[in-house]
């Protein structure tokens, strides 16, 4: 029987989570998919030597770093709070670095990128992280293109994931582009996660960000925005219900948001119309005008430029079952 030799790579300080991901999600695939190919999926660290992951728990490791050899099918390297002392350490690099040319594909979890930055294995690149590191990364590979946005990027051989447990996502990816649909849509319902969430879909959204910021004015206007997506949300009319100037306004989103109002507003106008497209079966033109697009074909422009497809096929991917739901008028 063929095998699919997959090696994950652990460290002292790795996240438990973001191993455990790939390992139970690959060997479950061995029990339910009866493969041909099943994967015989092996924890590594330097030495062999048992870790301790940043929750507490000791993982042992099955085999030393430096003793494996290829060819592999796929290379995963974990994150984790040790990954800038991994990144750092020359023996873990630059093994992975050497399994990395004997692999078919290559994978970072979460900030397991840092390690591929170090190793060199992101340049040129479109690549993706945690979004709480996607600046560090940035600077860590400045060959790379870092898009904190999406859960996971397949460029090439090299595939990145945003953080722990994006993992998920990734290896039932992967296990689909090995084996098929079929039996990534039964693991992903075996494993009762989400059926498969596309990779171009955001880290984060409405229901997850940060809260508003403790700034009054900047607070109250974010809060108007988001009760008036449909409205007139212009720089000009939201510094009127601030009672400030536009460049007063304008100042203080950069300072507390990071982005101006019109880059705020477009993000807000997408994100509500993507709530509407999960929990309603509203017709496109009707929630493009609930959300302040001109038109249905705006809105696709937005969603394509925001997620990378159109609002129809987001729609598909992660709409809810609408039997017996009350759609709005």
């Amino acid at each position: 029987m063929r095998e699919r030799p997959m090696a994950v790579v652990a460290y002292e300080d790795a996240e438990l989570l973001d191993i455990a991901c790939v390992t139970t999600t690959l060997a479950m695939a061995n029990v339910i998919g009866s493969l041909r190919e099943p994967y015989r999926t092996v924890v590594v660290s330097p030495g062999a030597r048992p870790v301790d992951c940043a929750t507490g728990l000791t993982l042992n490791a099955q085999q030393a770093l430096e003793k494996v050899t290829g060819p592999l099918d796929t290379l995963f390297v974990s994150g984790g709070w040790g990954h800038t002392r991994a990144a750092a350490n020359p023996v873990i690099v630059g093994h992975v670095r050497r399994l990395a040319g004997v692999s078919r594909r290559t994978t970072s979890v979460c900030t397991g990128a840092s390690i591929l930055a170090a190793a060199g294995l992101l340049d040129g690149k479109r690549v993706t992280t945690h979004w709480r590191f996607a600046r560090d990364l940035a600077e860590r590979s400045p060959k790379a293109v870092v898009d904190p946005a999406p859960i996971y990027i397949r460029d090439g051989a090299v595939a990145t994931s945003a953080g722990i447990t994006s993992a998920l996502d990734l290896t039932l990816a992967l296990v689909e582009e090995d084996h098929g649909a079929g039996l990534a849509r039964l693991l992903a319902r075996e494993l009762v996660t989400y059926l498969q969430r596309p990779g171009n879909q955001a880290q984060m959204s409405i229901f997850t960000e940060a809260p508003p910021p403790d700034h009054d004015v900047v607070r109250r206007v974010v809060d108007h925005a988001h009760a008036n997506v449909g409205g007139d949300l212009s720089t000009a009319a939201l510094a009127a219900v601030a009672n400030v100037s536009v460049r007063h306004l304008t100042r203080l989103f950069m300072e507390h948001l990071g982005q101006a109002p019109g880059q705020f507003v477009r993000r807000a106008r997408i994100e509500a119309a993507a709530h509407l497209l999960e929990e309603t079966s509203l017709p496109m033109p009707v929630v493009a005008a609930r959300c302040g697009f001109g038109s249905a074909e705006s809105l696709r422009q937005a969603f394509v430029g925001r997620y990378g497809i159109p609002p129809s096929h987001y729609r598909t991917a992660h709409s809810r079952s609408l039997t017996g739901r009350h759609t709005p008028s």
